[in-house]
């Protein structure tokens, strides 16, 4: 049956041979499906790896990086912030409710099995354009999925981005990302602990939902694959609640040595990660495991990708009172193996031995590839476009159109779905800053929290759009007043056995890694999710970077609304005139192309200081980043949320009006302030090397802009962007 099936399981010729020589002989059906599901990309990175070890990775702050459930950093007072982002892709083209709450509840799991009490989620949703009915269908399917599951246990959804664009109609991205607080001395980790541990498995029973939802994840979307509707797995959040508390209870009475979430692979991905740590081998009873469906076999036990269970190490003489805890909250609790000294991961029925693997073989002897790359064929006309060549717009039709962008135009047709305020540490809710902001109870910090990424930029410049990536989401933490500490991230491409995806894929690594490490922000967790590609071709290269930061004074923050008549409106890191990748190209000319605007780190970390003095000295009414839209969006939306005008004046600098309003260069923030507080903020700047333009003022009904001259060459009344911002995407959904 081996010969028959490896190709089934998504293993090549060459891998089935490897597997043939590390075991010395050909392997059993189980075996083979154990094999399968840990070589997969989505466990093994064996098509990523090499790339993500130039990422920076360790810092002062950072007690773990990569190679956890999730990445720690400390953040002081004896506290620490748990992080991690994952894709749930996949299952959410082929069922997206449950393919998004799933996601939901995996990244959860990773948070609470290293100690931490979940107390943040954020999501990066990407779909394909909402005049087709079937995207429609996935992009409700996944909102309500999201909320379903995030409501149910009870965690914020306090932030997130949402992207529309024709490569993701058959194949939509589902990143979730969650924040975790915890003590440190409370910190816990994913070990098997000595030989004769035993090896516990808790929670819910195990179905047959998610089998191979590992090697489902690591290939291409096809018509067949409505057929693997089982490969998607089922989610209880009810039951998840219940987990949550208590694995919590048992890292507080110290009652384990190890903990381990069941998530891509299950069970066999549990155990062989587990071990393989410490060098361990286990011996697994199937005979032992809590079951929901009659006459599963050892395979489909082994598999099961079936959700709310951990697997628990507990410490010697400790399962009886692990037991007690979990009938107390209605959950299973059974013993099935020990962990050994063998380094082989033995499968049994009893006294039948089913499998026999060395469990080195399965995570550390998995092939690595290094693929060949190729620039992208549009790289180069891209980059050379020349823009003069475009018809001068009318700027106000130019303006009511990107409001009206689904890219653009108001979320709160998502977010209004997520509960945000649950555990009132909700200081910024979705929607009011560049990002999240969350109180530390018991001190006077909060933390930042964004989840930030533009693909169209990443898909014309892999490697500028890298660098973009990590320093927008670095400015948005900044924006709010906070210091951005590190990140997580998630690499959504398509099939890196192409060369020009493998080309997107190595240039954005090395955008982002060299961003990160001059801004000082490293990589501690993250998720790699590859092969998102139908018939249709490759979605749009989407790196998505979560990001936190500290504010020391949480009263501090800085949201986006404007705050009172008669304020300076300021811009903070000089005019430009770049239009490459924006999304007024996209809406008004209907062209994805030009050269991505480059990146000043040197200006980005003097942008980012500044503004975090800035807002310590409070300083600043409003600050909003320079993103999607342009300069004229992003005032926009700040008056549209304050319900209040404004009157500038843009300079002559011999430059299209067009490319001054809509181009969206990075390094660059719009504040707003007290005229009192000029003079500290022009300091300020010139101490830290920044362009600042004072604009104009606060106030009035309309949104007035007007050249050097006073003449107007563009106004809107508030209330009418309003209407238009706020119903664009909510009219499409009806």
């Amino acid at each position: 049956m081996a010969h028959i099936s490896f190709i089934e399981m998504g293993l090549t010729q060459e891998e089935f041979e490897r597997i043939n020589m590390l075991l010395g002989r050909e392997p059993n059906e189980i075996e083979l499906g154990m094999f399968a599901v840990m070589w997969s990309e989505h466990c093994s990175y064996k098509n990523s790896r090499p790339l993500l070890s130039i990422f920076p990775t360790r810092g002062p702050r950072v007690i773990q990086g990569p190679g956890e459930n999730a990445g720690i950093i400390d953040i002081g007072d004896g506290q620490a912030l748990v992080f991690k982002i994952e894709s749930h892709n996949h299952p959410s083209a082929i069922e997206p409710y449950q393919g998004a709450a799933t996601g939901v509840g995996g990244i959860v799991r990773d948070i609470f099995t290293m100690g931490a009490r979940p107390v943040a989620l954020l999501n990066s949703l990407r779909f394909g354009e909402l005049d087709q009915p079937r995207v429609r269908e996935l992009f409700s399917g996944v909102v309500a999925g999201i909320s379903g599951y995030g409501n149910c246990i009870g965690i914020p959804n306090v932030g997130g981005e949402v992207f529309f664009h024709p490569s993701y109609r058959d194949n939509p991205l589902v990143n979730a990302m969650c924040v975790g607080l915890v003590a440190v001395d409370d910190i816990a980790y994913a070990v098997a602990g000595e030989p004769g541990s035993l090896l516990m498995l808790v929670g819910s029973k195990t179905g047959r939902d998610g089998i191979h939802g590992a090697t489902f994840a690591s290939e291409e979307l096809s018509e067949q694959s409505r057929d693997k509707r089982p490969a998607v797995q089922v989610g209880d959040p009810f039951m998840e609640k219940l987990l949550i508390e208590a694995c919590l209870q048992l890292i507080q009475e110290d009652l384990v040595v190890g903990m381990q979430d069941l998530g891509a692979a299950g069970l066999t991905g549990s155990v062989a990660e587990a071990a393989s740590k410490e060098c361990r081998g286990a011996v697994i009873d199937v005979l032992q495991v809590p079951r929901r469906e009659k006459d599963m076999t050892p395979y489909e036990v082994m598999l099961s990708e079936s959700q709310e269970r951990m697997l628990i190490i507990p410490r010697e003489g400790q399962e009886d009172r692990i037991r007690a805890i979990f009938e107390r909250w209605g959950l299973d609790a059974a013993v099935i193996g020990r962990v050994t000294g063998d380094g082989k991961f033995r499968v049994v029925a009893g006294e039948q031995e089913l499998a026999r693997i060395p469990v080195r073989a399965l995570t550390e002897e998995c092939p690595v590839y290094v693929r060949d790359e190729k620039e992208g064929d549009y790289f180069a006309a891209a980059c050379g476009y020349n823009f003069a060549q475009l018809s001068s717009p009318d700027l106000n039709q130019a303006l009511r159109g990107l409001l009206a962008s689904p890219n653009i135009a108001s979320k709160k047709w998502v977010y209004s779905q997520y509960d945000h305020q649950v555990m009132t540490n909700t200081v910024i809710p979705p929607g009011g800053g560049e990002a999240a902001l969350l109180r530390i109870k018991g001190t006077n910090k909060g933390m930042a929290l964004t989840i930030d990424g533009n693909s169209r930029l990443v898909y014309l410049d892999p490697y500028r759009g890298g660098l973009a990536a990590v320093c927008e989401a670095a400015r948005n933490i900044a924006c709010v007043g906070a210091k951005p500490l590190a990140f997580t991230n998630c690499l959504n491409f398509g099939n890196p056995e192409k060369l020009d995806i493998y080309w997107q894929l190595k240039q954005a690594i090395t955008g982002m890694a060299e961003a990160a490490a001059y801004l000082e922000t490293p990589v501690v967790s993250g998720n790699v999710s590859l092969y998102n590609e139908s018939a249709a071709g490759a979605v749009l290269p989407t790196p998505t970077v979560g990001m936190v930061g500290i504010i020391a004074d949480v009263s501090k923050g800085v949201t986006r609304s404007f705050k009172q008549r008669g304020d300076l409106i300021i811009l903070l890191g000089g005019f430009r005139d770049e239009l490459g990748g924006s999304e007024y190209i996209k809406t008004y000319h209907g062209l994805e192309t030009g050269a991505v605007p480059p990146v000043n780190l040197e200006a980005e970390k003097g942008l980012i200081e500044l503004l975090q003095e800035g807002a310590g000295k409070g300083l600043f009414q409003s600050c909003t980043d320079i993103s999607l839209g342009g300069l004229a969006i992003v005032l926009a939306k700040s008056a549209i949320i304050s319900g209040m005008g404004f009157d500038l004046s843009l300079p002559d600098l011999e430059k299209p009006m067009e490319a001054l309003l809509f181009s969206e260069a990075p390094g660059r923030v719009v504040v707003s302030l007290n005229p009192a507080n000029r003079k500290q903020v022009e300091q300020a700047a010139q101490k830290y090397g920044i362009f600042m333009d004072v604009l104009g003022y606060t106030g009035g009904e309309k949104m007035v802009f007007r050249n050097l001259n006073r003449e107007i060459i563009m106004a809107l009344k508030v209330e009418e962007a309003s209407q238009i911002w706020e119903e664009a995407l909510a009219c499409l959904m009806i």
